[in-house]
């Protein structure tokens, strides 16, 4: 979400490649070689909620729960807690921090968690931000935390959009130079080509999105005027933007979609891939090799 980049509307549906390899040196001839095949030694294989295109699992705090967390790559950090969560577990206030939703930083409250478990996959002692992030949601969209992308830094994850699966194992490991690996330097921005442009875009899984331009790269891509305006709610604040159509092939990986309708924003400071994108994929990601896969 970007607990973060709430709701723009819905646009196309991309989905890439990547590439896998068995545990550390072995390496695989493509990206998208896990996507499919059961993983062994998982510790995490768990089924999860989409709503809005947003995923949910089932986690444990302090040894409580299940509470409700919802995934999302797009956020920092190992977690968020919901001030719903800070009530139920009495969480005293740690210290302060800043977040930033992509446009505008905002100062926030901390608190301590024991344990946060997803599965077999349990970090001890952490500190996340604690804030409402329900204010805005409708009540089935309503979550209790976030798992962050760090939650995952250490091992291969593997969503299963599809299937609505999620799955995390340290035994296997993607391999930046297979065949359709997706390589970043920062999380997640991989390429994404518009015609005969490139772009780098974030990969965002907590976006309820599909797929945002600024409106410098609009313009560069698509000579069709802007439509009707959308304000839409951010983490911190919030951001108006048009809607937008796109004639030439968007390419992500192997797919490709042409006369996309995409969100524009003169605001909003880089191409983004949000989960409305992601329904039809499998996305892979491993933080230790800094690989992405969105397979079909």
């Amino acid at each position: 979400m970007h607990p973060a980049l709430p709701k723009l509307l819905s646009l196309l549906v991309l989905l890439p490649a990547a590439a896998a390899s068995a545990s550390p040196p072995a390496t695989g001839a493509d990206a998208c070689g896990l996507a499919h095949q059961p993983i062994a030694d998982a510790l995490v294989q768990v089924p999860f909620e989409s709503i809005d295109g947003r995923i949910y699992v089932q986690a444990r705090v302090n040894g409580q729960g299940p509470y409700r967390f919802a995934v999302d790559t797009g956020a920092s950090g190992i977690g968020r807690a919901d001030m719903r969560l800070v009530t139920a577990l009495d969480l005293p206030r740690h210290g302060e921090t800043t977040t930033s939703d992509g446009v505008t930083k905002a100062g926030v409250d901390t608190v301590r968690l024991d344990a946060l478990e997803l599965g077999d996959a349990v970090h001890r002692n952490v500190e996340v931000i604690a804030r409402d992030y329900n204010a805005r949601n409708a009540p089935e969209a309503a979550f209790d935390g976030i798992l962050a992308r760090d939650f995952f830094a250490d091992g291969l994850l593997r969503i299963d959009y599809p299937n609505k699966t999620l799955a995390f194992t340290r035994a296997l490991k993607l391999d930046p130079a297979a065949a359709n690996a997706l390589a970043y330097t920062r999380a997640f921005r991989i390429p994404v080509s518009v015609g005969t442009h490139t772009f780098v875009a974030q990969l965002d899984t907590g976006a309820n999105v599909g797929f945002v331009l600024p409106q410098s790269a609009y313009e560069q891509v698509s000579e069709q005027p802007l439509g009707e305006a959308v304000l839409s709610q951010l983490t911190n604040g919030q951001l108006e933007s048009w809607r937008g159509t796109v004639q030439q092939p968007i390419r992500v990986g192997q797919v490709s979609q042409a006369q996309a309708e995409v969100r524009v924003s003169p605001k909003y400071p880089e191409v983004l891939v949000g989960a409305r994108a992601l329904q039809n994929a499998v996305v892979l990601i491993d933080q230790r090799s800094q690989v992405v896969a969105v397979c079909r």
